[in-house]
Formats: C-alpha cells, structure tokens, sequence
C-alpha cells in the first residue's frame, strides 16, 4: 500500500513495533519518489497512551492525517481450551483492542479537523465463526467490523467516512497458520485490490472482488456443518 500510495505522490506516516523494515521502506520510497515525505514510527497499538502519542506527532509532522489505515494484526492461537491461551489473547489484544486505539486516536484528529477517512482492516473470516486457529482471529475480525459500522453511525453527519475492509485470502506471512487456501492472490494484486477500494471510500468491500463479494452472501447462509466441512 505504501509503494502504491508513494507512487501518487502522497505523503506517509508508517508505523509498526518493529522500524528496521519500515526504515528500509521509507529510504527506497524517498529514493523513487523525491517529493514525498515519509515519516517512520515505532508503535506498539495495544497501548493506548502511545497511540494516542504516535498519531498526533505524525498528524503535527505532516500537517494532518487525511487518512488512517487500522492494519496491524495477528493470526496466533489455536483451539480454545487447548493450551493456547496466551497466543489468543495475543490476537485479541492485537486485532480488536489495538484496533480501538487506533480508532479513538484517528476519530478526535477527524473530528477536530472535520474531515478524514478511517479504514478498517476486518477479513472475510468476520463473516463466520471459524475453528481451530482461525477462532480468535475470525471472532475479532467481526468485531472490528461491528465496530466500523457503529462507528459510521456515530459519524452520519459529519465529513469523516469510514470504511471496513473484508479481504479474501492474500499470501502473505500471516497465512501461515491457516487451515485452508482457496482462492488465493499474490500480494501485489490482493494489494492493488485493497488501495483500489479504500480510494473509494466504500462502507465496506469484499476484495478482491471477485470472489468474495460473491461469496458473501453464501458464507453467511449456509448451514454450520456444511460450512465447516469447506472452510475448517
């Protein structure tokens, strides 16, 4: 997102806990894109104090947010009640309390410039409860997206949009755990996907397009024991 975002010529606030990897990006974008300012950040999203921190420095830095991307996750876990408790929690944490930070700290920066667009990565596994590893993971990923629409509410009638995201399967690191792979897209299309949709600034999208969004709607009908006989 970064790269293709840079190549448009806008400027970027990149964080993550760990900055080796986002300082090696930042150099390779300024590299290729003279003109772009690209501001590099550590940020662990589970804590709130930092976020709140992190994203106002960057806001000051840039001159404002336009947009706020909520991308930070994790896959980890297994099976309730089966010795993985810390690693569900982990996720957790992660994906829907560092999402909430993330929103609370992104929303007041909206607001108070009344204008910003706050996006919202949930995953097609919201869309069921899933087993084994994909539990936690899926449970959060309905949460985030409960959240999103909540929170569109709240916004109504103000000039801040929000918009979750349902991504398909995209092979990246945090697939590795995944019990199935169907349908699945290299990075730089599942990527391509996601910046295309974000630029419209949607309540929500499936992407790749196709498909999920064609998928959707049988996901969400089909009965329990046919559903995990295809998806774990």
């Amino acid at each position: 997102m970064a790269r293709l975002w840079a190549a448009q010529g806008r400027d970027l606030a990149l964080c993550a806990r760990r900055t080796p990897e986002l300082e090696r990006l930042r150099d390779e974008l300024v590299g290729r894109h003279p003109g772009v300012r690209v501001v590099v950040r550590a940020l662990d999203v589970t804590d709130p104090e930092a976020t709140e921190e992190v994203f106002a420095d960057c806001a000051a830095e840039l001159g404002g947010l336009d947009r706020v991307v909520a991308n930070a996750g994790l896959a980890r876990g297994g099976p309730i009640g089966q010795g993985f408790a810390a690693d569900n929690r982990a996720t957790a944490e992660t994906n829907f309390l560092g999402l909430l930070n993330q929103a609370e700290s992104a929303v007041d920066l909206f607001r108070q410039a009344q204008a910003g667009h706050f996006v919202i990565m949930s995953s097609m596994a919201a869309l069921r409860g899933m087993g084994a590893q994909m539990n936690v993971y899926s449970a959060t990923k309905a949460a985030v997206a409960s959240l999103g629409e909540g929170l569109r509410s709240d916004l109504w009638d103000t000039p801040v949009t929000v918009t979750v995201l349902h991504p398909g399967y995209i092979r990246t690191s945090l697939m590795a755990n995944a019990p199935k792979v169907i349908f699945s897209v290299d990075t730089e299309v599942g990527t391509a996907a996601i910046v295309e949709a974000i630029e419209r600034e949607p309540a929500r999208a499936y992407v790749p397009a196709r498909p999920w969004a064609l998928l959707a709607v049988p996901m969400k009908v089909l009965p329990l024991g046919i559903f995990r006989r295809m998806a774990g």
